[in-house]
């Protein structure tokens, strides 16, 4: 089962900046869309971040202005630059298509805001 591989989380103090990848090896990828997902301590996984194969974005309301989400279709790859992180944005972040289908969920990356 194709697997995204996400990296670039880590320990990040509030107001610091932290920028994650996602290669998604599957065929099609630059016809795609392709999103972001947090999954917070004891909440579901939601979305963060969208991006299409024409490359509109979309953000949840809690990362606009400090989010943004890009894509490298020579790459398979997606990425999260994050800014101005707060507390609440801590979490595992995940990446994949969207619809989904077949393609299963990666191990995701931690990201911890705290001072």
């Amino acid at each position: 089962q194709v697997q995204p591989v996400e990296s670039g989380g880590g320990l990040v103090q509030p107001g610091g900046s932290l920028r994650l990848s996602c290669v998604l090896t599957v065929s099609g990828f630059k016809d795609r869309v392709i999103g972001w997902y947090l999954q917070a301590p004891g909440n579901q996984r939601e979305s963060v971040a969208m991006v299409t194969p024409a490359g509109s974005t979309n953000y949840a309301t809690s990362v606009k202005g400090r989010f943004t989400i890009s894509r490298d279709n020579n790459k398979n790859t997606v990425f999260l630059q994050m800014n101005s992180l707060k507390p609440e944005d801590t979490g595992v972040y995940y990446c994949n298509a969207y619809p989904r289908g077949n393609i299963g969920w990666g191990q995701g990356t931690q990201v911890i805001v705290s001072s």
